[in-house]
């Protein structure tokens, strides 16, 4: 890969932070960044050299802020502080999750604010074009000062403590670090502070699901259209007067969108005429109205991680005028509310697409179609297992759901008394994530199933294309089989995007 991303601390987008994550995009610093690092690493020199009282530099951390650090242990004092803070426990972050956190860390310290030298930055940018990270506990962050646990996680591998992995290999970060030529470095007054204070853990989780949810608007719409197709239900719903005339954003897109997905439609032909029913119920017809007010919510959510990406959030922050100043940059409520909005948001979209999932089932409400989609019911059980699946997951998405930034609960003796429990936001984020991921597998495995019970008529031709592509993954069920294997594979369809990119409305 030639192509290299340079990071400054000002300008880091979603998509860029993705492509490192995710698609292994090569990252160095921009020599501008570089300069201004040098000038504040020089306040915090002059700090040294002075025995000034300065948090973090010559004092303990926290409770124990009014320590003060005789000069001889300022070394020891920071790296002590990322040993101790090293308490994660619990699953470990995917490596996509803790590639981000290593790349918006290093972004963070190139904003220049936390009096770092450029060499903490070089070389967690080695490390990520060495593809190289190390393992990160997920739990024991509560969001403020930061995501203390699991950063301090990352800084013991980048003074050469613990271990790294590389593809399938997990070995000592010094033994790692020297395989790709790198060094691990020895830290400077401040610098131990300065790699565990900040927001990054759950704000990575935070972008690489946002990327992901949008993604998945799209694949709701793809599968809602080929539900609403099977069960012939009418697009009337989605004229674009309608929308116009309440005049929301999101809503007007998604009508937009459905319509592009339906158009030139033979199965909405052979029942324009002669239908006595008057409305499709609500998960059909109220498409736009639901996954209408998500994209609202994702660009909002947008906003608020695109700011964190590029925000100072360490603690104390230093100037280049020779300044220090103490704060709360480090709290995580921005993100740790963006991370509740999305499970909300994305519990929606659960909520309607196993609804659908019911009507195309339903003996008693699927329009004609064969009692769970089974070409032989009774005999065979079909999709019935499918509908109870996604029914599971619907309903433990309304769980996590609960907003986790909404509690809190005193810690550090009491210092850190208001905390917004982000990390516990951003792992629910996630599984909710996953099992919408999980529902719109099994709704578009039950809408390609049903199409084909409409042949020889043809659905619009986003649907179309949508039923070409289930078919390409799994077969049509003609006698009961394992279904997971099925839904497994049209969920790593779904993850992979695949189905996101149908329709021309963007």
């Amino acid at each position: 890969m030639t192509e290299k991303l340079l990071i400054n601390g000002d300008t880091l987008t979603v998509d860029e932070a993705y492509a490192v994550a995710a698609e292994r995009l090569r990252v160095s610093l921009a020599p501008k960044a570089r300069e201004r690092m040098l000038r504040t690493r020089a306040v915090v020199d002059d700090i040294v050299r002075s025995n000034a009282v300065v948090y973090g530099v010559t004092t303990g951390f926290g409770k124990l802020s009014e320590v003060a650090i005789p000069p001889d242990k300022l070394a020891q004092l920071q790296v002590n502080v990322v040993r101790s803070h090293a308490a994660g426990v619990g699953d470990r972050l995917p490596e996509r999750e803790v590639r981000a956190m290593m790349l918006l860390r290093a972004n963070v310290i190139a904003k220049g604010y936390s009096g770092a030298r450029p060499e903490l930055v070089d070389l967690i940018l080695e490390m990520l074009n060495g593809d190289v990270y190390p393992p990160i506990p997920e739990q024991g962050s509560v969001g403020a000062s930061g995501d203390l646990a699991p950063l301090a996680h990352l800084a013991l591998s980048l003074i050469g403590e613990g271990t790294l992995i590389k593809g399938d290999r997990e070995d000592s970060a010094a033994k790692l670090l020297r395989e790709i030529g790198a060094k691990p470095v020895v830290l400077a007054p401040k610098e131990g502070i300065t790699l565990i204070n900040g927001t990054q853990a759950h704000t990575a989780v935070a972008l690489i699901a946002l990327v992901h949810a949008r993604a998945l608007w799209r694949t709701a719409h793809v599968a809602g259209a080929m539900s609403l197709e099977a069960l012939l239900g009418t697009p009337v719903a989605f004229d674009e007067r309608i929308h116009d005339a309440r005049g929301q954003k999101g809503q007007s897109r998604s009508a937009a969108l459905l319509r592009d997905l339906l158009a030139d439609s033979e199965l909405r032909e052979s029942h324009r005429h002669g239908d006595p029913r008057v409305q499709d119920p609500y998960a059909l017809r109220c498409m736009p109205q639901v996954h209408g007010p998500v994209l609202d919510a994702l660009d909002f959510i947008d906003e608020a991680v695109s700011r964190e990406l590029n925000a100072a959030t360490d603690n104390p922050l230093v100037f280049e005028n020779g300044e220090t100043l103490s704060g709360g940059n480090f709290h995580g409520l921005t993100v740790a509310m963006a991370l509740d909005f999305l499970a909300i948001v994305l519990t929606h979209m659960a909520t309607m697409a196993e609804r659908r999932i019911d009507r195309l089932v339903h003996p008693d409400l699927n329009q004609g179609l064969p009692a769970f989609l089974s070409p032989d019911p009774g005999v065979n059980s079909g999709f019935m297992m499918a509908q109870v699946t996604a029914a599971a997951l619907a309903s433990e998405c309304k769980v996590l759901s609960h907003p986790a930034s909404v509690d809190t609960i005193p810690t550090d003796g009491s210092k850190e008394d208001v905390v917004p429990m982000a990390m516990g936001a951003a792992w629910k984020a996630r599984r909710v994530l996953r099992n919408l991921e999980n529902i719109l597998a099994i709704e578009l495995m039950c809408g390609a199933q049903a199409i084909d019970f409409r042949a020889p008529l043809r659905p619009g031709q986003g649907v179309r294309t949508a039923h070409q592509r289930v078919r390409a993954i799994v077969p049509r069920l003609e006698g009961d089989r394992v279904l997971s294997g099925d839904i497994s594979a049209l969920r790593n369809a779904v993850s992979e995007m695949r189905f996101a990119d149908i329709g021309t409305v963007t």
